[in-house]
């Protein structure tokens, strides 16, 4: 899976675009969770989202509402998901950047999200908000 989407990209395997211009690439998941489950992606590969110029990001950023869009007009769908894991135990099984766009039907279709939330507490918030701007 190491080169997977690069492969996709270049026509080395076959895939059914939806998007593409000179930074950004997206085409239909082949094991979709509702159909017009699409992945976005940059052309070049980046592991993490972190990793990603800007100017790639701002690419990517353009292409998302545009196909969502798109995506929600031909499916009928009012709501949807967009996903973006990173790493391995974030759930990243390619390590490619890949945003999923996610049509949800109905309750049953599509993503399916637990939120195991936790009580954030003032002094916690206030350490780790200073480490954050620090590090930008």
């Amino acid at each position: 899976m190491e080169n997977l989407f690069v492969n996709i990209v270049e026509g080395k395997i076959p895939s059914y675009k939806v998007y593409e211009n000179d930074l950004v690439y997206a085409f239909l998941d082949i094991n979709p969770l509702a159909p017009g489950h699409t992945l976005v992606i940059p052309k070049k590969k980046y592991a993490t989202l972190d990793k990603v110029p800007e100017e790639t990001s701002a690419a990517i950023g353009a292409a998302l509402p545009k196909i969502a869009k798109a995506i929600m007009k031909a499916t009928g769908c009012k709501d949807y998901n967009i996903l973006q894991n990173n790493g391995s135990i974030a759930h990243q099984v390619v390590p490619h950047v890949h945003f999923h766009i996610i049509p949800k039907p109905d309750k049953q279709s599509g993503l399916g999200v637990g939120w195991p939330t936790k009580k954030l507490e003032k002094k916690e918030a206030e350490a780790l908000l200073g480490k954050i701007t620090s590090s930008m």
